[in-house]
């Protein structure tokens, strides 16, 4: 049976405990802030590069930044994970999305080649019968995540001039508002056939169309470079404020749980300590009365 002293350590670990818990939920909620305003902030850098693909395809078909036909479609997957626990089920429902999606597109795993972001995703990828050839760790803070972009897009370069991938896929958690996110499929490259139709045909805004003088083709590697960069910084910074997003969910159901707890424990200890306040009383009138006696 647990002593007054015992419960009174126990209610000060549960304690300490709440208050971790407490400091984890303020610190997933400014996290999830600064990677909004990373995404917000790539909204005019995107707008800029939108404009360029628009003049380049005024100038020239859009048949020629599509890639030639082939029987077989090798696929890079890019798959986005967490770095850091205690974040509920987000690495498990990003490999089961994924896992669906590769099936229904299907993608085999002879024609596949995975990288996993975020060390954590590797076991639950394995549990969804998905092996990730490349692992790479996410960026502990929004200033990391240039340098990692980079290094994915030398990745998807080798990719494609060794031959091993094509097509590219990423699979990320798209933060919504709150605790809220889900999980999204985006195709990379090659570039979406709908969206650069759309720009080929889209009006432009002023009378006169901009000249450019820099070599067309260099200019085209240079913007889907570009490109590709704005997509993976965006998709780092979407999977970390759902990544934080899924923490402050998981640390706000632990938070109600140790209140329940704590306050379970508390009533325990006050009845506790009334008993034995009490015990003590009869002890001393009990006492009082033999001496009388």
């Amino acid at each position: 049976m647990l002593t007054i002293f015992s419960l009174g350590k126990k209610i000060k670990s549960v304690q300490d405990l709440q208050s971790v818990v407490k400091t984890m939920k303020i610190l997933a909620a400014v996290s999830i802030r600064q990677y909004e305003r990373a995404v917000a902030s790539l909204s005019e850098y995107a707008r800029t590069l939108e404009m360029g693909f628009q003049i380049l395809l005024q100038s020239a078909p859009m048949e020629r930044f599509l890639p030639q036909r082939t029987n077989t479609k090798r696929y890079g997957i890019i798959i986005f994970g967490s770095e850091q626990g205690m974040c509920g089920q987000f690495n498990e429902q990003i490999a089961a999305f994924a896992e669906k999606d590769m099936r229904e597109r299907g993608i085999s795993p002879e024609n596949r080649v995975i990288l996993s972001i975020g060390t954590r995703l590797e076991s639950r990828l394995n549990s969804s019968g998905i092996s990730a050839e490349h692992i790479m760790s996410l960026p502990s803070s929004v200033f990391g995540i240039t340098a990692k972009a980079l290094e994915v897009i030398l990745k998807i370069e080798s990719w494609q001039s060794g031959g091993i991938a094509d097509f590219f896929i990423i699979y990320f958690n798209e933060y919504l508002s709150g605790s809220t996110f889900r999980q999204k499929a985006l195709q990379i490259l090659p570039l979406n056939p709908d969206w650069m139709r759309d720009l080929e045909t889209k009006k432009w805004e002023s009378r006169s169309l901009p000249a450019f003088t820099m070599d067309r083709t260099q200019l085209t590697l240079s913007l889907i470079r570009q490109y590709l960069f704005t997509s993976l910084y965006r998709c780092f910074a979407e999977s970390l404020a759902s990544e934080n997003a899924s923490r402050m969910l998981s640390m706000q159901a632990a938070e109600k749980n140790i209140d329940d707890k704590l306050n379970d424990l508390l009533s325990v200890y006050h009845q506790k300590r009334q008993t034995t306040i009490t015990e003590e009383l009869l002890d001393i009138v009990s006492g009082f009365e033999a001496l009388t006696e």
